[in-house]
């Protein structure tokens, strides 16, 4: 036994770098507002999943900024990326930190507001 936050699956080296999510497609078209509703409850209700509030809110400021700033605010606060897209990260104690896709990027099937 080791100390909760220094075990890895066989594999899964944390990521340094992070990366634009792949394109990926909601079950059924939605539109830029129903997609900015499913983002803000998501984040609304994040810090009830677990973990820290301060590395939810470093998570939704990297989620809303770009690639450049995005690493910088990820690396500052200490997270520690398991996926690249930012999907699965940890903080120092171990705590799991799981996003949706909505959350980076818009799906393929948007229905784009007039």
């Amino acid at each position: 036994m080791g100390c909760a936050g220094s075990s890895h699956a066989k594999g899964d080296e944390p990521i340094k770098k992070i990366t634009k999510p792949k394109p990926w497609k909601h079950t059924e078209p939605i539109t830029t507002e129903q997609l900015k509703q499913m983002r803000d409850e998501f984040w609304d209700t994040a810090p009830h999943y677990g973990g820290r509030k301060e590395i939810w809110e470093a998570l939704q400021a990297a989620a809303e900024a770009d690639l450049t700033l995005a690493q910088a605010i990820v690396d500052s606060a200490g997270v520690i990326v398991q996926k690249a897209d930012l999907t699965v990260c940890y903080d120092e104690r171990g705590a799991k930190y799981e996003l949706p896709k909505y959350v980076f990027s818009a799906p393929t099937n948007l229905i784009r507001d007039n």
